[in-house]
């Protein structure tokens, strides 16, 4: 049997432009593509490709499987959207990688990056990203909310532009709200918030509206909102608004 190998992959953030090439090579030569339905659902079926989709809160289990067939002799590619270390699978297989047996620890296991949300987002809008920044994830399925807010408070206290993941869904209606009222709390001014949806797909919607006015309902999980710093600039012009931080402190 040859030997397996495992490759964690970043799909990028939707259009299949954004794909790199590396990226694109390990699928054309994988056995097995497992993932998040949605992900794998990207991946275009082929003969010698067997796809394995599982639901959203299995990435251990995930893990696991994609390490056990690889260990068999498998090419395995996991995929993520984005790129796969930013509140993704990388982080999941080296979990279950140091939980498991030792053998594991042979394998031959790359992680193959892609152009994240916050970066196509901000790049669509211009460059919000373009001085110190910092990534929190809204979602409280793997922490409790006490410590998402008090990232944020310290993270808008340090005046960092802030990129928000997984900003609301159905079963957390109501946490973007709770961040923007901790940033109007902390922040006490009118940066500009940047809905940012769908981005580099047909569908792709860019917003920009002042904190004060920022509202949860402007998002839903295909969003990526990025809040400036007290120093987040927004140039008018007729092709439409430009959003840039500036790089010096002066």
């Amino acid at each position: 049997m040859s030997a397996g190998w495992l490759a964690i992959v970043g799909l990028g953030p939707g259009a299949a432009r954004m794909l790199t090439p590396e990226v694109t090579e390990a699928i054309g030569q994988a056995s097995d593509v497992i993932g998040y339905i949605p992900y794998v659902a990207r991946v275009a079926p082929r003969a010698g490709l067997t796809l394995h989709p599982s639901d959203n809160r299995v990435e251990i289990d995930r893990a696991g499987h994609a390490l056990r067939l690889a260990a068999a002799g498998g090419r395995v590619v996991v995929v993520s959207s984005g790129d796969p270390g930013v509140f993704a699978m990388a982080a999941a297989v080296f979990e279950a990688l140091e939980a498991g047996p030792d053998h594991w620890r042979d394998l031959d296991i790359r992680v193959l990056p892609g152009i994240t949300a916050m970066l196509a987002a901000s790049a669509a809008a211009g460059a919000p990203l373009g001085h110190d920044f910092c990534a929190i994830n809204l979602s409280d399925n793997l922490k409790p909310w006490d410590v998402i807010e008090r990232r944020i408070a310290l993270a808008a206290a340090a005046d960092f532009a802030i990129a928000f993941y997984n900003p609301r869904s159905r079963a957390r209606p109501d946490g973007l709200d709770r961040a923007f009222a901790v940033l109007r709390e902390t922040c006490d001014d009118a940066r500009p918030v940047l809905f940012a949806r769908a981005v580099t797909t047909p569908e792709q919607r860019l917003r920009i509206v002042p904190l004060p006015q920022a509202r949860g309902e402007m998002a839903d999980m295909r969003t990526m909102v990025i809040i400036g710093s007290s120093r987040t600039r927004l140039i008018d012009r007729a092709a439409g608004p430009l959003l840039y931080t500036p790089r010096s402190i002066s």
